[in-house]
Parts: structure tokens; sequence; C-alpha cells
């Protein structure tokens, strides 16, 4: 089997339910599904995945991958500060927005190793990304350190 593209992806036909689906499938899919159901919550998994699509994404800039993942309503990102060995991106709006608080819990780390794989394609060098603020923990919005 061929492998996938992210532009295969467009290719939607759905005459009656259309391109969308509903948030709370998505959340099912990443918190029931993959966080609750798979060992270490999924993490390794949801890494791998995210770090794929990141590199998959048809983005050459950093702000091409901000308006993207805008664009996907994955959220609004914006850099908080940025020097030659780091980034610190802020997601507000994430798909975490208005689930009930567990303290101690970050649940984002598919789309910080989705930034991860994209910012590694823009820089052409290892990127590490690490959720250090999440909705579900009780803070006001994701955050992610984005070291290279």
């Amino acid at each position: 089997m061929n492998d996938f593209s992210f532009e295969d992806m467009k290719q939607i036909k759905r005459k009656n339910l259309g391109s969308e689906v509903p948030l709370e499938l998505f959340r099912a899919i990443r918190l029931i599904g993959m966080y609750q159901g798979l060992p270490s919550g999924g993490k390794g998994t949801t890494m791998t995945i995210g770090r794929k699509i990141g590199q998959s994404l048809p983005v050459t800039t950093v702000e091409e991958l901000l308006q993207l993942l805008e664009d996907l309503k994955i959220g609004i990102p914006h850099i908080i500060s940025s020097t030659e060995r780091s980034m610190h991106i802020a997601v507000e709006d994430c798909f975490c927005e208005g689930l009930p608080a567990h303290e101690g819990q970050m649940v984002c780390d598919l789309e910080g190793a989705i930034m991860e794989g994209a910012l590694s394609k823009i820089y052409n060098k290892r990127v590490t990304a690490k959720e250090v603020k999440c909705n579900v923990n009780g803070d006001e919005r994701c955050e992610y350190e984005l070291r290279f």
C-alpha cells in the first residue's frame, strides 16, 4: 500500500455528511480510545503519529505552520518567545478547552508532536516538543516548549 499524503486528505467526496466531524468524536478517539486505551496514556503512539503528520504538512515557514494549525481548527497558536535554540508556543481555543479539569494531566501531546514534526522539516534539524500547560490540567491555555 502506498503512503497517504496530506494532500490526499483533502480529497473529500461525502455528498450527504460533508467534510467535518464533531469535536466530541475527535475527543473520544483521543481521550477515550488512545489516552485511556493505550499503555502510558498513548503518549508514544500520539508522539509518533503527530511527528509524521507534522512532517507531511505543506508548510515551509513557521508562519505558514501557525496559520495552518488555525485553519485546521487545531487551535489558535502564537509564539510567546523564540530564541536560536527554542520556541515557546501558546495555543488558545485548543480541542481540550471546556473539558473537566484533571489536575496533573496533560493531554495535548499530539498537537505538540505535530509542531515538532513540522518544525523539524522547516529547520532541517531535530526538534523536541514538551507540553508545559494544558486546559485539562486547569491552566488557562495549552503551551509548548520546543527545543532545537
